[in-house]
C-alpha cells in the first residue's frame, strides 16, 4: 500500500492549470501539469483521496507498471508475466481500452486489446464490456504502460444531480471555472442562469468544506488492496464549515428551479442556496457583500436560435451593469459576438475548453463600476 507510482488526473483540457493549482492545494505534493491533466507520485491512498477530494478532475488513473513490447507475440507473453494479482480480484470483471501510438511498432489498436484479454483470461478473469473495473493500456514508442481506471463513473456524477435541463454544465468544468475566476468560498456566488443549479450547488460545497466524492461509489472498491476500514476513515476527514455567504440561481424555467432545489437538498446545501423564477433581465441584487455572477448561457448551437439571443445576452448586461456594482462576472459562451452584446467590460477571453461537443471560452470583467 506505502509504495509509490504515477498517478494521473484527468481533466478539462485548457485547464490543466487549473487542475494543478487544486492538486498541490489538496496537498499532492509534485503534481505537474500534462496534456489533459496532471501527474504526481503518490500511494494508493493518494488515489482514494484523489478520488475523495479532487473537484476538477474527471478520472484518477493509477500507473501501475510498463514494459516493452515490439510486436504483439511480445505483448502476449509480457501481458502474461504482468502483477495484476497485486491489485486485481479474479471474481471481478475487467474491460480493456488500448490506445497505441505512431511511434510503436504495434499500432493496431484492437489486436492489442484482444492480447491483453487473452493474457489477462489466462490469468483467471474475465472479460465483460459493462466490467466496473477498466485496464488502460497505452503504447507509446513501443513502451506499454498499464493503468486502472480507479473512479469508475466519471467524477463529475457526485451522486446528488438527478435533474438535469438542457446542455448541463459538468460539476467537474464547473469547479475549474469557479477557481479561475478566482472563487475560494468566501465570497456569494450568483448564477443567473442556473438551469440545474450546478455552479450555485457547486460553489456552497466548497463553502462548506465538503468532499465531491463523498456520496458516490468508485471503481478501486473492487481492487484486491481495497481496505475498507481505512477508506471509511478517509470519508469522514476534512473540514465542514458553515459559510457566513448564500449562494442563489434563478432561471427564466420554472422547471429548472424545481430541479435546482432538488439537487441542492440531495447535496445537502439547500440551506445556503436560494433559487427563484426570474428572468435574466429581471435579476434582483442579494443583500450583502458583492461576489461573484457565474453563468452558462445558451449559446445557439445546442439551444435556441443564436440571433434571438443578442437580446437576451443584452437585457442580461444592461441589469449587471445598473445594479450590481462591485460583482465581478464570468461569463462562458461559444460565441465572443454575444459576449460583446451584454456591454460588460470582458477582458481578453481564456483558453478554448471543450463543452458539449463544442469550444467555448471564459470570459471574466473585475469588479463592475
Amino acid at each position: 500500500m506505502d509504495q509509490a507510482f504515477e498517478i494521473f488526473l484527468t481533466g478539462t483540457p485548457g485547464l490543466e492549470k487549473a487542475l494543478q493549482a487544486e492538486a498541490l492545494e489538496r496537498g499532492f505534493t509534485g503534481a505537474a501539469v500534462t496534456p489533459g491533466g496532471v501527474t504526481f507520485t503518490g500511494t494508493w491512498d493518494d488515489v482514494w483521496r484523489a478520488n475523495l477530494v479532487m473537484r476538477g478532475a474527471t478520472r484518477v488513473l493509477a500507473r501501475i507498471g510498463s514494459f516493452m513490447a515490439f510486436h504483439l507475440a511480445q505483448l502476449d507473453k509480457r501481458a502474461r508475466k504482468f502483477p495484476w494479482k497485486d491489485v486485481l480480484q479474479p471474481d471481478i470483471p475487467l474491460r480493456v481500452e488500448v490506445a497505441t501510438s505512431r511511434k510503436s511498432k504495434i499500432y493496431h489498436a484492437g489486436a492489442a486489446t484482444q492480447r491483453i484479454e487473452t493474457a489477462l483470461k489466462a490469468n483467471g478473469y474475465t472479460i465483460d464490456a459493462d466490467a466496473p473495473v477498466v485496464i488502460k493500456a497505452r503504447i507509446d514508442d513501443n513502451r506499454v504502460t498499464i493503468s486502472l481506471d480507479t473512479s469508475g463513473e466519471s467524477l463529475h456524477k457526485r451522486g446528488h444531480k438527478q435533474a438535469v435541463g438542457k446542455a448541463p454544465m459538468r460539476e467537474t468544468l464547473a469547479s475549474l471555472l469557479l477557481r479561475e475566476c478566482a472563487y475560494r468560498g468566501d465570497e456569494p456566488v450568483l448564477d443567473p442562469m442556473c438551469g440545474s443549479g450546478t455552479f450555485v450547488i457547486e460553489a456552497a460545497e466548497i463553502a462548506m468544506g465538503l468532499y465531491p466524492g463523498r456520496q458516490r461509489h468508485f471503481a478501486f472498491e473492487h481492487f484486491a488492496n481495497f481496505d475498507e476500514s481505512r477508506w471509511n476513515a478517509l470519508r469522514q476527514t476534512g473540514p465542514h464549515r458553515t459559510p457566513a455567504t448564500q449562494f442563489h440561481g434563478s432561471d427564466r424555467d420554472a422547471g429548472a428551479i424545481r430541479m435546482s432545489i432538488a439537487n441542492a437538498e440531495r447535496a445537502g446545501v439547500s440551506d445556503l442556496t436560494a433559487f427563484t423564477n426570474l428572468a435574466a433581465n429581471d435579476l434582483q441584487r442579494p443583500d450583502g457583500p458583492p461576489g461573484l455572477i457565474i453563468c452558462n448561457p445558451p449559446y445557439g448551437g445546442r439551444i435556441g436560435n443564436q440571433k434571438m439571443l443578442f437580446g437576451v445576452y443584452a437585457g442580461l448586461g444592461a441589469r449587471l451593469m445598473s445594479a450590481f456594482q462591485g460583482w465581478r462576472v464570468g461569463m462562458v459562451t461559444s460565441d465572443a459576438g454575444l459576449a460583446k452584446a451584454t456591454g460588460l467590460p470582458f477582458g481578453p477571453k481564456g483558453a478554448a475548453i471543450p463543452h458539449g461537443g463544442l469550444k467555448v471560452w471564459l470570459f471574466q470583467t473585475g469588479p463592475l463600476p
